[in-house]
């Protein structure tokens, strides 16, 4: 088996725990509080899924949760100054992929570190939004919000937009010539160039859609809110990261599946309302999770498997 065993390890134990629940705390089922706790981590899952592009490729971004809230500030204004969903969408999406873009030609171009590059982006971002904002909300016109579909229609929305992109991105990871090159660029990069591919080239795409893919987050969580906050998308790349990694992508890249991704944000996600449900103090959130990262990390170096 390749990919297989880490995937259904995170299955099951995602099943164990809704098991758990379904047996200590059935309320922890009601379908609106389910249906709020999904639409609140679609924009999540876009992030991981450019997240593990990255990972794929043996990069890192630790910058997409600025990306984020520099994204979002900007669609909420031109939003107010009465631009149209649609053309806010488009903005968010491209504003998102240069961000990206710029990491993809510091990393890809100069060949400076990532690690390095995304964390000066990071800070950059952060530091310059909370210099020109202030910490101001910004307040949204009422037909964005929920794309004036309304609240249920909305999050239902939101949910199959993340979940549509998720299976368009696996299938192409697995199926078309450019996901199979990240694949042989993360496993050994001087082998993909020697059989003809360029290894800055596929750098520079990865971040680029991950930015596209942030900014696309970014924008399904504007909608959801009255307002912008500029401080959102706080510890977002730290959250994406780790769904990444739980769900099975090697962090030395090369190795893994976008599906488990979904499974390893689920179980991430699903820790916070089951201790809520549970009611055991919410401060066990954060070293729940960490073991949870922990073991997976442990697991992934036991198994030493091939690549999937």
């Amino acid at each position: 088996m390749k990919a297989w065993p880490r995937e259904l390890s995170v299955g099951l134990a995602l099943a164990a725990l809704l098991a758990a629940m379904a047996f200590l705390a059935p309320g922890f089922f009601a379908p609106q509080p389910l249906l709020s706790l999904a639409a609140r981590e679609a924009p999540t899952l876009l992030v991981a899924c450019g997240a593990a592009l990255v990972i794929l490729c043996r990069q890192i971004d630790i910058s997409s949760g600025s990306q984020f809230a520099v994204v979002s500030v900007a669609a909420g204004l031109l939003a107010a100054a009465g631009w149209p969903p649609a053309a806010v969408a488009g903005a968010a999406l491209a504003l998102g992929a240069a961000l990206g873009a710029l990491n993809g030609l510091l990393v890809a171009g100069l060949g400076l570190p990532s690690i390095v590059v995304t964390l000066a982006t990071m800070v950059t971002w952060r530091e310059g939004l909370r210099w020109w904002r202030q910490g101001a909300f910004v307040n949204l016109p009422d037909n964005l919000q929920w794309l004036g579909l309304g609240q249920a229609a909305g999050q239902w929305t939101l949910i199959a937009t993340a979940l549509g992109l998720l299976a368009l991105l696996a299938l192409a990871t697995r199926h078309l010539a450019a996901g199979r090159h990240l694949y042989a660029v993360g496993s050994d990069a001087e082998a993909a160039r020697l059989a003809g591919i360029r290894p800055g080239a596929v750098t520079f795409g990865a971040f680029t859609v991950a930015g596209a893919l942030t900014g696309l987050a970014a924008l399904l969580n504007v909608i959801q809110s009255p307002q912008v906050d500029p401080k959102s998308g706080t510890g977002l790349e730290l959250k994406a990261i780790a769904a990444v990694v739980v769900g099975g992508v090697a962090i030395a890249g090369g190795r893994g599946r976008l599906t488990g991704v979904l499974l390893g944000l689920l179980l991430l996600a699903t820790v916070a309302p089951a201790l809520t449900h549970l009611r055991i103090e919410a401060h066990w959130e954060k070293a729940i999770q960490g073991a949870i990262i922990l073991l997976a990390v442990a697991a992934e170096r036991a198994r030493g498997r091939p690549p999937g």
